[in-house]
């Protein structure tokens, strides 16, 4: 089994986006009114080349992101918030074909959320099962999905996912999962927060586990502090997966990736596992 980390251009983003000032409304209104950017952060997802078939977890940005008219200028989040840069063969599926993998060879996508971000790239999979949890998909699907900043006028017209309702069962401290493997090495949990239905992927390699934690936190150290972001839809949902995922380190060594660390693809490459633990999570 191998995974690779795919980064799918960059981003510019706010600083009070990345670590959030102020709570509730306020903190997602600091964010917009913010005018310190922090330099490009990569925009990384991942393939996983499985023995039951290649499983894609988030699907990067698109190219298209760069055109003016791709994305609504009325919203305040696209005009004054984010800048994207994305090349054409940046995209997910010439990247896959680079490492060998063909667009038909994936089985499944599993999205961890609905962020332009992580489903820009929908298009390469038209005959793959794509995953996303029911309450991302209800959160950002019509009109008021897109008052809510998800493009989904842009989202392939064949674009219809198998809902996803986790199971109440126990993996480790997170209190909902499913397995995605018959063997069992392959697991999506609930990482609630960032948005209500987010997700994450734990891959058990026998003597640590990679989690795939998509938007949970913009980086490792600001889960290890328990820093929410500006954009996350629920401060006390973010707070408890951050617990929820240093307990889990705590109990198996855990390398922690996430699609905006710039850490990401070296901590992979290398193993690096979760270092310093704080608190146990609350279940």
């Amino acid at each position: 089994m191998k995974i690779h980390a795919i980064q799918t251009g960059t981003v510019a983003i706010k600083a009070r986006q990345v670590e959030a000032v102020g709570h509730g409304a306020r903190r997602q209104l600091n964010m917009l009114l913010d005018r310190q950017w922090i330099d490009p952060v990569p925009i990384v997802a991942f393939a996983i080349e499985h023995p039951e078939g290649v499983i894609v977890v988030d699907t990067g940005e698109t190219a298209r992101s760069a055109e003016a008219a791709y994305f609504p200028r009325w919203h305040p989040f696209f005009r004054y918030g984010v800048r994207t840069l994305v090349a054409p063969d940046e995209e997910i599926g010439p990247q896959l074909q680079r490492l060998g993998i063909a667009p038909g060879d994936v089985s499944r996508v599993v999205l961890t959320h609905l962020h332009t971000d992580h489903a820009g790239g929908l298009h390469h999979f038209p005959h793959s099962e794509i995953l996303v949890s029911r309450e991302d998909l209800t959160y950002a699907s019509g009109l008021r999905g897109r008052l809510r900043g998800y493009p989904n006028n842009r989202w392939p017209s064949w674009f219809d996912p198998t809902v996803v309702d986790l199971a109440p069962v126990a993996h480790g401290p997170f209190a909902q999962s499913a397995r995605l493997t018959q063997a069992g090495d392959v697991t999506i949990v609930a990482l609630h927060g960032h948005t209500p239905g987010h997700t994450g992927v734990i891959v058990d390699e026998g003597d640590h586990v990679v989690l795939l934690a998509g938007d949970s936190s913009y980086t490792e150290d600001l889960m290890l502090r328990g820093i929410v972001d500006g954009p996350s839809t629920d401060e006390a949902a973010t707070r408890l997966t951050h617990e929820r995922i240093r307990a889990f380190a705590a109990q198996t060594p855990t390398v922690y990736l996430v699609a905006h660390d710039p850490e990401t693809p070296a901590r992979l490459a290398e193993r690096r596992v979760v270092g310093a633990v704080g608190s146990e999570a609350t279940t």
